[in-house]
C-alpha cells in the first residue's frame, strides 16, 4: 500500500469542486446539471472510470478547464472520482444542485484554495470489471484545503466579512 499527496494544478483564481461518483453517465449528468444551473458558467469536468475501460470521461465547454480537469483527474487517479473546474461561476452556485445528481456518493472538497489530495493505492485482484492493463486500487482519503488559521477574527474582521459579503452581492 502507498500514500500519495497529489496537488492540485490550477491558476490561483480558478475555483473546483472534487467529489466521488458512481456511474459512467456521471460526466454527463454533470455537464447537463451545471449548464442548466449557471448558464454563463464556464467549465471542465473530468470523471475517472473505475472499472471496465478505465477511462477519464470528459466534458465542458471551456477548452482551458478542460484541459486542467483532464490533467488533475490523471493525477489523482482515484476510480470513481470527478473534478470540475469553473470559470463565471461558484461552488456556492453549483454544490446543491450537483449533490442532487442520482450518481453523486459525495463532495470531497469545493474551494479556490491550494489544494492537495490524499490518495493511497494498493494492488488490485484481476476480476472481469478490470479490464486490461495494470490492477491498481486508487482512492481519494481526504484534502488539504488551504492553510492554518492566524487566529479568531476580531470585531474589525467581523466588520469587514460583514462588507465583503455585501459588495460581492451575497448579502443585503
Amino acid at each position: 500500500m502507498k500514500m500519495e499527496l497529489v496537488r492540485i494544478e490550477k491558476p490561483d483564481d480558478i475555483n473546483f469542486i472534487l467529489g466521488q461518483s458512481h456511474f459512467i453517465k456521471t460526466a454527463e449528468d454533470l455537464f447537463e446539471c451545471i449548464v442548466n444551473t449557471v448558464p454563463q458558467a464556464k467549465f471542465g469536468l473530468a470523471f475517472c472510470e473505475a472499472s471496465m475501460k478505465r477511462k477519464v470521461r470528459v466534458e465542458g465547454n471551456d477548452d482551458d478547464m478542460i484541459e486542467l480537469a483532464k490533467k488533475n483527474a490523471l493525477s489523482i487517479g482515484a476510480g470513481h472520482s470527478f473534478i470540475i473546474f469553473m470559470k463565471d461561476a461558484y461552488p456556492l452556485n453549483l454544490l446543491r444542485h450537483i449533490k442532487q445528481v442520482p450518481e453523486i456518493a459525495n463532495i470531497i472538497c469545493a474551494t479556490a484554495n491550494p489544494t492537495w489530495v490524499v490518495v493511497i493505492e494498493e494492488d488490485q485482484p484481476q476480476t472481469e470489471m478490470a479490464g486490461d492493463g495494470e490492477l491498481l486500487g486508487r482512492g481519494i482519503l481526504g484534502v488539504v484545503d488551504g492553510y492554518t488559521p492566524t487566529g479568531v477574527e476580531t470585531a474589525e474582521d467581523v466588520e469587514w466579512r460583514r462588507n465583503f459579503l455585501r459588495m460581492i452581492g451575497y448579502k443585503k
